[in-house]
């Protein structure tokens, strides 16, 4: 994921959209600011409002302002914060020559998930997700949905046929989580070890006597 291009090792486009579970991709931007990466985010309409509904954070109308309201939010001063429009055609993130190594969409709705299966591109969250997949480079999903109808199981085998990373929001208890804060770690810390970022959220299993 380097690129001698750009002074930040990892690039990495994040992708909100209007399923529920916004504090993973909320923990996941920190960590990846706080590891000095830079960031291309990505709003849908809907995650706005579910942002607004599951956290206490308002997201204001404009790309710079919602930059700006982001990185306060997460507290991270390190790394580059981009905030693309949904309709931001000349962004990086719509060109497999500018683009980004990896993207990931968290959380991912399943009309989201249906449109990246149908390769429909109609906004950039859409359309950075199929640059990902033609350009052979690292997508992955975080469903949260349950339970998942067939429909929605058949986006996700397509989707993984093609070597898209389905990762369900389905966090792990072998670390005797104590708070909701340590579900939502474990959701980013899988993410961050998939993405080749080092993170101590949670240890592997095996370690430290795990």
């Amino acid at each position: 994921m380097s690129d001698t291009s750009s002074p930040w090792s990892t690039r990495v486009t994040l992708a909100f959209t209007g399923a529920s579970g916004a504090q993973y991709g909320l923990r996941l931007l920190q960590c990846l600011l706080a590891a000095n990466a830079e960031v291309f985010v990505i709003l849908s309409k809907a995650a706005r409002v579910v942002i607004g509904t599951e956290t206490d954070l308002r997201l204001p109308a404009g790309t710079g302002a919602a930059e700006t309201a982001l990185r306060e939010y997460v507290q991270v001063d390190q790394g580059r914060l981009v905030v693309c429009g949904l309709e931001q055609w000349t962004a990086p993130v719509a060109s497999g020559s500018g683009a980004p190594a990896a993207m990931v969409v968290c959380p991912c709705s399943t009309g989201t998930l249906s449109a990246i299966a149908t390769g429909a591109s109609n906004n950039l969250i859409e359309r950075a997700a199929d640059v990902a997949i033609k350009e052979g480079r690292k997508l992955i999903l975080v469903p949260r949905e349950s339970p998942f109808s067939a429909i929605h199981l058949e986006n996700m085998l397509k989707l993984a046929r093609l070597g898209v990373t389905i990762m369900p929001a389905a966090p792990g208890f072998y670390h005797q989580p104590q708070s909701v804060n340590d579900l939502v770690d474990f959701m980013a810390a899988r993410l961050l070890d998939h993405l080749g970022v080092a993170q101590t959220l949670v240890p592997r299993w095996g370690e430290h006597g795990g």
